[in-house]
C-alpha cells in the first residue's frame, strides 16, 4: 500500500479545486514532465499545459490545466493552474 504523506494543492485564480493527501504527483513542467514523491527538494515551477497525475491510495486521477505554476516545500505541493 502506498504511502500519503504530501499535502497536494491546487487552487485556480477563482476558486480551490483539490487538497488531499496523496502519495506522488506528476506534473506538467515548461522543460518536461517531473515527479514529486515525499522528501522531494524544495523547488518552483512552471508549468505547461498538460495533465497533473496523482495518487492517493490507490486511486490514480487526472487533471488537465492549461498553464500554471507550482511551490514545493516541505511535502507540500502547492498549484496554481489555468483550468
Amino acid at each position: 500500500m502506498a504511502r500519503s504523506d504530501i499535502y497536494l494543492n491546487i487552487t485556480s485564480p477563482d476558486t480551490s479545486l483539490l487538497g488531499l493527501m496523496v502519495s506522488k504527483v506528476s506534473l506538467p513542467g515548461l522543460g518536461g514532465r517531473f515527479t514529486v514523491l515525499s522528501g522531494h527538494a524544495p523547488m518552483i515551477s512552471a508549468l505547461s499545459e498538460g495533465d497533473i497525475e496523482y495518487v492517493s491510495g490507490e486511486k490514480k486521477s487526472v487533471l488537465h490545466i492549461r498553464s500554471g505554476f507550482v511551490e514545493i516545500s516541505d511535502n507540500r505541493v502547492s498549484v496554481c493552474a489555468e483550468i
